[in-house]
């Protein structure tokens, strides 16, 4: 339970970790926005770095961020694409989320769930409702789920803790969760360690915005998400409780998206300073309405800009997965994948309940904000295929204790594509067996071979063959 308000209704104060800094420097920030355009030079310098898989510093992100002609801009987004096919190959992550309850004590001025919208269908899913929903994302052929939560004091460590554990148990046929991710509020270093020991991949939290004037706009001082720095500080505690991997985002449209992308990436080189282990992963997701909700006067973010900021944070963070939600329409994700996107949702619904009861439409009272991609998991997959990516279900990097430290130093060098595109294939191949269209099913089997034939000769192409051909057979869950 929350400890009780002081008198004057705010929330108690929370303790901060050892390692709290606050490196936001927001006056430096805006001197790096405002400076100008660089010349050529300056600018191919840095791509230069960033090719050369080291993460760039605040200054280094905002000479690419000012870069002005478009022959310089074409570069910077050459230059994502090159990067991205060089640390994470052409694989694509697929996933889904799981709202588990829209309970909020917050007043967050953009979010469906403030606790001052009467518009909202307040829900918890229970124990039964949690597994229908589960069973409902297996029969379609999803491993990877986030759950989402609010903030309330329903949903202690305790609680999650106890959904993520009931989530993984779930079995429909061939179909099981391989990897239970988290989105809900920040913990103390306890209520970390305590999720965390329920096996769970990342935690993610949001800082939503890094500018403290735009974040205190949208977020009342008398409410627990009013604390700026206690979020700020919220991967400091999480890794010091022993979490493996932790997933930073900001939401574009709230303050000046530029600095915001520097934000993400001082956070970045913060932690990768202090813990010796960047962010997994990044999100960027845009302002999307929601019901009960007047976005009036925030700065929306074009789609030019937006594809902009994600190529620039792809180059000034070679190492972090890069999430691409289906709050975007479904022609500009397919342009940005090619920009650094390495994880995506598909099949999503996200009203309480809505993998089960919900229909064609989306139920705007019951969600959260919008969706604008409601294409099913087998369609975007076969995009996905028709476009020369690799989709990929694959959590051994998770399992085999790839994760954290150990996975900075497989994925900075690059290395990490050379265990994931043979997992990728077999997990597409799985896929492929049990759930496929048939169309879906014959744009897989060509990829596949595709991809086997280029695989370099060696002992890793007959293990990969091998263990296709023992999924084709039947067997599950295969990876190295």
């Amino acid at each position: 339970m929350s400890a009780p308000r002081p008198a004057d209704g705010r929330p108690p104060q929370r303790a901060l970790s050892a390692g709290f800094a606050d490196f936001v420097d927001e006056a430096g920030f805006q001197r790096l926005i405002g400076a100008g355009a660089p010349d050529a030079a300056r600018v191919r310098d840095v791509l230069a770095r960033s090719l050369a898989k080291e993460p760039l510093a605040p200054d280094e992100a905002a000479v690419l961020l000012r870069a002005e002609a478009p022959d310089l801009i074409e570069e910077i987004f050459d230059a994502a694409r090159r990067l991205k096919r060089d640390v994470y190959g052409r694989r694509i992550v697929l996933f889904a989320p799981l709202y588990i309850g829209n309970l909020c004590v917050n007043d967050c001025g953009y979010c469906a769930f403030r606790a001052s919208n009467p518009d909202s269908v307040r829900r918890t899913l229970s124990p039964v409702e949690v597994e229908a929903q589960v069973a409902a994302l297996e029969r379609s052929g999803h491993k990877r789920l986030i759950l989402v939560f609010g903030e309330h004091p329903r949903y202690t460590p305790e609680f999650i803790a106890d959904t993520v554990r009931r989530v993984a148990a779930v079995r429909t046929g061939h179909g099981e969760i391989r990897r239970v991710n988290i989105n809900a509020a920040p913990l103390d270093v306890a209520g970390f360690r305590t999720v965390h020991e329920a096996g769970i991949g990342t935690y993610q939290v949001f800082q939503e915005t890094y500018h403290r004037a735009t974040y205190a706009r949208y977020h009342p001082a008398r409410t627990f998400k009013g604390d700026y720095d206690f979020r700020l500080d919220s991967p400091n505690r999480a890794f010091e409780a022993g979490c493996d991997d932790f997933g930073i985002g900001a939401l574009f449209g709230l303050a000046d998206w530029r600095f915001d992308v520097l934000g993400l990436v001082a956070h970045a080189r913060h932690l990768r300073e202090r813990y010796g282990v960047g962010p997994h992963t990044l999100s960027f997701p845009r302002l999307q309405p929601a019901s009960g909700v007047d976005l009036a006067g925030a700065p929306f973010v074009s789609d030019d800009d937006f594809k902009r900021l994600v190529a620039v944070l792809r180059l000034s963070v070679p190492y972090a997965g890069m999430i691409l939600t289906a709050r975007e329409p479904a022609a500009l994700r397919r342009e940005i994948l090619g920009f650094g996107v390495s994880q995506i949702d598909a099949g999503s619904r996200i009203e309480l309940g809505g993998y089960t009861e919900a229909g064609d439409a989306q139920v705007m009272d019951r969600e959260q904000f919008a969706l604008s991609d409601l294409r099913p998991l087998d369609e975007v997959l076969r995009q996905l295929l028709e476009d020369g990516h690799v989709p990929s279900f694959c959590t051994a990097c998770y399992r085999m204790g790839r994760t954290g430290e150990h996975f900075m130093e497989y994925a900075i060098p690059g290395f990490i594509e050379r265990f994931c595109t043979p997992n990728a294939l077999v997990t597409l191949t799985e896929y492929l067996q049990d759930y496929a269209s048939e169309p879906t099913r014959e744009a897989g089997r060509l990829l596949v071979e595709r991809e086997l034939a280029a695989f370099p000769e060696g002992e890793a192409k007959e293990s990969l063959r091998r263990r296709l051909q023992a999924t084709r057979d039947g067997q599950h869950d295969l990876y190295e």
